[in-house]
Parts: structure tokens; sequence; C-alpha cells
């Protein structure tokens, strides 16, 4: 067994169900997030039932990162974003809920945020103004 295969968790994730799935490829797919941040917040999750971004296969990451390109030029005609943040949570330290690997595709736009300086690092309160 090869360790991709090792690392496959034995629960269901609610990603993985294809009536969600607005877009897909061959090892990965795109579906809106139930609770969006944002007009257009979209999630990509790998095909295969896996924890962590970490435990995708070198052809996993870059099915996920192409979708990811593809739901972007999406989002940019449909919303018409000023910008995007993309975010992945790994373990329940960094706020990951669903364990079955996902990245965060959210758009954002001007006003959405009083002080959007320093994006992602605001996850740590306090820390995105330097």
């Amino acid at each position: 067994m090869n360790k991709a295969k090792q690392r496959e968790v034995s629960y269901a994730s609610p990603f993985l169900d294809p009536a969600r799935w607005i877009n897909e490829n061959e090892y990965a797919a795109a579906l809106r997030d139930t609770y969006p941040v944002s007009p257009g917040h979209t999630l990509i999750v790998p095909k295969r039932l896996v924890g962590s971004v970490f435990d995708l296969t070198p052809i996993e990451v870059q099915a996920c990162w192409d979708l990811l390109n593809v739901e972007r030029k999406r989002l940019a005609d449909e919303f018409k974003p000023d910008g995007f943040n993309i975010g992945v949570n790994i373990g329940e330290a960094a706020g990951q809920t669903i364990r079955q690997a996902h990245f965060h595709l959210i758009p954002r736009y001007h006003g959405d945020h009083s002080a959007p300086r320093g994006g992602v690092r605001g996850v740590i309160p306090g820390k995105a103004n330097y």
C-alpha cells in the first residue's frame, strides 16, 4: 500500500457529494462554500478522501491548483471582485472543521473589511498590521 493510500481517512466528507460540485477535473472538484464569507466563496477539494493538503500527491496538488485558476477566472467574470484570498486550514488549531483537504478561494471586495492590510495574517488577532 502506498503512503498516499495509507493516509486516506475513514469517514464521509460532505465535500465529496457530486451533486454539490460546480466544476471538476480528473482529481479535484469545486463547490460553493455552505457558509460563504463573501459572494462566490468557493472550495476546491481533491476527489480522494484525505485529511490534509500535505497528504496530496503531486498530481492532486496540480489538479487542485488548475481548478483554482479556472474558478478564479469564473469568479472574476461572474462576481467582479477586487481581489482574492486563497486559504487552507490544517488541523483543529488552524480552524479546520471538515477533515477533508480543501482550499478556500475567497473573492474580496473593496469595503468588505475595514482594514484588509495583511490579508491572511489576520487569522491571528493583532498580527495583520505590520
